[in-house]
Parts: structure tokens; sequence; C-alpha cells
């Protein structure tokens, strides 16, 4: 009787070209806690001096986060994605391996550089700008191809597309700020990224996948996806988005009550009634920070009409990055990678672990703004985030490295 014994296959770097979404969600995963782990020691470093010292960033530290976070971080997943989906949503041929290595290399390239500028080096910051603007580039280039390749006419996809021209628009807007050093290009290219990319993209995949899902495994749901709900929410995200750009901040609550009833709406049509898998219930749950972030952005433009002050602070937009970027990020990735590496569509430990600390970290950056010292609590939901998500990246970083588990290719 012969027996026969495997072993785990080692990892190979080779294989993350094999699939776009094995190559930039490892890049992704790469730059999420590269990102987060100087950003929570520069608010360590603030917090307790003493404790820890942090080089001086080549410029103001928290717009370098945020442009980090928004054009870099996030859409390394979403590029991901994207360049995944895009043919099969439109019955189009793959995309060649040959077009988005260099998405990849331009978004970890000009990631890496920007940290570098972080810590104090500002030739990197151009550098990395140049770096990411490349990446942006031909990831764009890509989609807007296959877009105009299609015989129909696919509206989630021509609604990322756009999104994606408004981010380019936002890297464009960053590179006027580091070399002009005017912040209201900073101003704008951070508005961009939060109203006219990474909202749209976010709510443009879920307006087409999570009813898609959850048919898929709720026996009796039927799936809502009405175009005008997809219309509605461009209409009031670039309402806001000129609103702020305006500095009308007193009657942003004209385009976000709208958006938070709309969000309620969405939420009730969509929310699974049956019995849910908990890989399909995370990703309601996270779209739960939807109406949350639109009643905190609702609250704060009211206060701001009545007070003249933000008081509130940054509290709905963190809502909104950690809140609803953040949990969905897991949500989507966690199944992605499960489905396209060959393993059940199920949460597992570490993923758990991730969404509900995400979660927790989404708490504490929002109440920072509310207590007596909210320095610490910025720091402290920060090293949360790295907490709760290190262990999962580790874990997805291994699985791009590996063949898949039922021998298929991708």
């Amino acid at each position: 009787m012969n027996s026969t014994t495997t072993t785990p296959a080692l990892p190979s770097p080779g294989l993350l070209a094999a699939a776009p979404h094995r190559l930039m969600f490892f890049i992704g995963a790469g730059n999420l806690l590269l990102a987060m782990a100087w950003w929570a020691a520069w608010l360590a470093a603030q917090r307790w001096p003493g404790l820890l010292q942090v080089p001086q960033a080549a410029t103001v530290p928290g717009w370098l986060h945020a442009f980090v976070m928004q054009y870099q971080v996030l859409p390394s997943f979403f590029l991901g994605f994207l360049l995944t989906v895009f043919p099969r949503w439109m019955a189009l041929p793959e995309v060649p391996r040959w077009r988005y290595v260099p998405v990849g290399v331009g978004m970890f390239g000009g990631q890496a550089a920007m940290l570098l500028g972080a810590l104090g080096l500002e030739a990197a910051l151009v550098a990395g700008l140049l770096m990411t603007l490349a990446g942006w580039l031909s990831g764009t280039s890509i989609l807007a191809r296959l877009v105009l390749a299609e015989r129909g006419r696919t509206w989630h996809a021509r609604s990322c597309l756009a999104a994606m021209g408004l981010g380019l628009l936002g890297v464009l807007c960053f590179g006027a700020f580091l070399l002009t050093g005017s912040p209201w290009w900073a101003m704008v290219a951070i508005k961009l990224g939060t109203f006219g990319l990474l909202l749209p993209v976010y709510l443009t995949v879920a307006h087409r996948m999570f009813p898609f899902f959850a048919g898929n495994a709720v026996p009796g749901y039927v799936a809502w996806r009405p175009m005008w709900l997809l219309a509605a929410v461009w209409t009031l995200a670039m309402a806001h988005l000129a609103l702020e750009l305006l500095h009308a901040y007193a009657w942003l609550w004209l385009a976000d009550a709208p958006m938070l009833a709309l969000s309620l709406l969405a939420l009730w049509r969509w929310w699974p009634r049956g019995r849910a898998p908990g890989l399909l219930q995370v990703l309601f749950v996270g779209l739960a920070w939807w109406p949350v972030t639109f009643a905190l952005f609702s609250l704060q433009s009211l206060l701001y009409l009545v007070t003249g002050a933000f008081l509130l602070g940054r509290a709905p937009a963190h809502a909104l990055f950690i809140g609803l970027f953040g949990s969905v990020l897991v949500a989507m990735v966690s199944r992605v990678t499960q489905g396209h590496s060959g393993r059940p569509l199920r949460m597992y430990g570490l993923a758990w672990w991730a969404f509900v600390g995400i979660q927790v970290a989404a708490v504490m950056r929002v109440a920072a703004e509310l207590v007596p010292d909210p320095l610490a609590w910025q720091a402290l939901s920060a090293i949360a985030w790295l907490v709760a998500l290190s262990p999962w990246v580790f874990r997805i970083g291994r699985i791009y490295l590996a063949p898949r588990v039922d021998g298929k290719p991708g």
C-alpha cells in the first residue's frame, strides 16, 4: 500500500503576477501596514514625545497621511478588483499580465517613496508622486480601454471609470500642492479623493455586487439594483464635493441629509432578511457605516450653521474612512481572497478579528473628537488598526504567494 504526503507549497513571488487581484491585493496589504505604522508612530510621538521620536515629515503630515490612504493604499485594492471584474462585467478578454504589472510597480514604489518623504526626505515626495501618477495612468488607461471596447453599456464600469478619472485629477492636484506649496491644492486633492473617488467606487461596487452576493446565499432574496439609486449617489456626492470646495459648510446638510435618507433606503432594501453566512453579513454591517457617516455629516453642518464651529471635528470623515471604507475593505478582500484562491466562502478567525477590530478602531477614532485627550485617542485608534489588521494581512499575503488550493489557474 503506497501512502503519499503533501507539503505546503513554498511561497513564490512569481505567482503574484498570475492575476491582477493577487498582485494588487498583495501590494495593498503591504501599503496598508507601512502607511499605518508610520501614522501610528507619528501620532504617538506627538502625544508622548519622551516615549518615541519620529523624524519630521517633508510636508504637512496630516495631508500626507490623507493622500497615502486615499490615493495609494485603498486604490491598490480596488484596482486589483476592477482589473479582474471589468472584463467579466463586459464579456471581454482578461487583462494581460504585461499591462497590469506596471500598475502595481507604480503604486508600491510610489508609496514607498512617499513614506521616505514622511521621514524627512523631501526629494522622495516628488519621486513618489511621479511613480504614483504612472501607476494611476496605467491602471486608468486599462479600464478606459475596456470600457471603449465594450459593445453595450455597463453603467457600473462607467461609474467606476468616472471615479478613477476624478481620482487621477486628485493625484495631479496633490502634485500641484507639492510644487507650489499652496494649501488649496491639498484641500482639493483630499476632497476629490473622498467624494469623487472613494465614495463613488465603494457604493458602485456595493450597488452591483452586494445584492448579487445576497441572492446567491439567501433563499428567496430579491435583488434590488435600480440605476436611479446609483445616479442619486453620484448627484449627492458631487453636490457635497462642490459645497466643500466652496467652503459652504453651513449648507452641506442640503446634500448630506438626502444622502442619509438614500443610505437608509438602500440598506433597508438590501439587507438579507433570511439566514445569511458571516461572509455576507459583514458586507452589510460594514455598509451600515454609510448612514452613520451622513448622519454625522448632516449634524456637523447644522451645528456649523448655528454656531460657526466644527463641533464634531473629523468624526464624520473617520466614520467614513475607517468605518465604511475600512470595514467593507476587510469584508470584500476576505471574500475575494477566499473565492479566488479556491477556498470555502466563509469568514475565518483572523477575518473576524480584523473586522471586529476595525469597528473598535472606527469607534475610537470618532470618539477621539469628543474626549478630553483627543491626540491620545487618535494614536490608540491607529494602533488598534494595526493590531486588528496585521494578522489578517499576513494571512492573505501568504495566500497570494501560493498556488490555488483547487489547482486552478489564477
